[in-house]
């Protein structure tokens, strides 16, 4: 297969012509208690056919991938296109005529292990996870992808890139009376990364799915998070869902344009507050990384054929720009990122997160806890809520620590805290360093109508934010 012939050989009479072929296979390993519970692998192959004709874009998806099923494609979203009685609100800006490769770092293939001993691998963990009479359930879960894409254009673009993804989620359940509480490997299924099995078989994987065992059991006999309002101290794996919906989505340009107003939302943030809102204290550093190697959703070329590069979208908490493709940026005329990213090749590209960090400041987690003298440390999201506007929300945790007088003292089980935006991040007193700096992902960021359920990843250090509203959920 050439998909450049492939392009050659669609016979439409549009200005402008694209094509993008995704093939994608995913293998999955779903385990509770040691048992399997769903395995199976799926295949998925496809095309998008875009046609512009003076400025006017309409795309076409096919499954039918050889020459006439193109034509077919391609066929009918040229009728559309050249068809004035069908509207279009805005033109549409060419793509540029790149060219590249790129390739996830592979470091130890999945293959490299038969999928018996990737089941056998997973048992082993139900088994490690159930370290008391007082664990009822345990999961372990493993999710095995590779996704290649190619995106050729009439205009001489021509990329090819291939990913494959690893997800892995462990999961143990311990009861005492009425009194049931869930530990998982830092959030459902938020271990996800691209490469291979480096990201699972790990130097401390048995010691990790152990203490998981452990801290479930440690929560069934632990007090409630007290209600107060105090120093809030959120780990990476919380800080994934706070960077998440509190400044991703408010950021996404589309959203702020009103086009997802009627499926997923609108946003706070107006086109004039770019370049003058001040979002976060001086401390807050937001950078647009599709090039971290490892994280979730790295890339060279977005679905739109942008190259990809590290941008901050906040700088010492000043808003600067947003999270819009080229479309979005002709529209609002404000700057934004290669961001435009579809989930599957039936699904065409809108502004999407990718990587979004924050950035470290300095410190271990000793010192960044050092000078509070009470505080709640809280890890591992399990439940969220936020309006419309992404103004206002309410997240609650697994796993909690009281913090008092600079140090760890007892566990909490049921920790939430809640928050405004704006005054949330403009309370950001401390961001751990480097050493403190872990990334995670999620597969699942629902956005679109037709909805598209995509790959994003989050990376931060431990942050520390001061007059957070904390309460328990006893």
């Amino acid at each position: 297969m050439n998909p450049k012939t492939l392009l050659q050989a669609i016979a439409v009479p549009a200005d402008w012509l694209g094509l993008r072929l995704v093939r994608q296979t995913a293998t999955r390993y779903y385990f509770r208690d040691g048992h399997p519970e769903q395995q199976g692998r799926e295949d998925t192959w496809g095309a998008m056919v875009e046609v512009s004709v003076q400025g006017r874009h309409f795309y076409s998806a096919t499954s039918d991938v050889s020459p006439s099923g193109l034509q077919r494609a391609a066929q009918r979203a040229y009728a559309y296109a050249a068809n004035p009685a069908i509207p279009h609100t805005h033109a549409f800006p060419e793509p540029p005529a790149v060219t590249g490769r790129y390739t996830s770092p592979l470091r130890q293939p999945w293959w490299d292990l038969h999928p018996k001993e990737l089941a056998e691998l997973l048992v082993k963990v139900c088994h490690t996870l159930k370290v008391s009479e007082a664990i009822v359930c345990t999961r372990a879960a493993l999710v095995l992808t590779e996704t290649e894409t190619w995106w050729v254009t009439s205009n001489g673009a021509e990329v090819h890139q291939t990913f494959y993804y690893v997800a892995n989620h462990f999961a143990a359940t311990a009861q005492v009376g009425t009194e049931t509480q869930t530990r998982t490997d830092h959030g459902t299924l938020a271990r996800c990364y691209q490469g291979g099995l480096e990201w699972l078989l790990t130097d401390d994987l048995w010691a990790r799915v152990e203490r998981i065992g452990a801290q479930a059991v440690e929560l069934v006999h632990a007090e409630n998070c007290p209600t107060m309002r105090t120093h809030l101290v959120l780990a990476p794996d919380q800080m994934l869902l706070q960077i998440h919906e509190s400044v991703g989505h408010p950021l996404e340009l589309d959203r702020i344009l009103g086009d997802e107003r009627n499926y997923a939302g609108w946003s706070f943030v107006r086109l004039e507050d770019f370049g003058h809102l001040q979002y976060g204290s001086p401390l807050m550093n937001i950078t647009f990384d599709p090039t971290v190697p490892g994280e979730f959703a790295t890339y060279a070329f977005d679905d739109t054929g942008e190259p990809a590069q590290r941008v901050y979208l906040i700088k010492e908490g000043k808003l600067l720009r947003g999270l819009g493709s080229r479309e979005s940026q002709m529209r609002s005329g404000i700057a934004g990122v290669a961001c435009g990213r579809s989930c599957s090749w039936n699904r065409p590209p809108i502004d999407r997160m990718a990587n979004l960090n924050l950035e470290p400041g300095s410190g271990d987690l000793q010192a960044v806890i050092s000078e509070i003298e009470h505080g709640i440390y809280m890890e591992s999201n399990r439940s969220w809520s936020i309006d419309d506007y992404r103004r206002k929300f309410q997240f609650g945790c697994e796993y909690a620590r009281l913090i008092e007088n600079g140090r760890f003292t007892k566990t909490l089980k049921n920790p939430n805290y809640r928050g405004v935006t704006l005054e949330f991040w403009r309370n950001l007193v401390r961001v751990g360093g480097p050493e403190t700096w872990e990334m995670y992902g999620s597969p699942y960021c629902g956005k679109g109508e037709p909805n598209q359920a995509i790959r994003v990843g989050h990376g931060s250090p431990v942050a520390v934010f001061a007059n957070v509203d904390v309460f328990g959920g006893g």
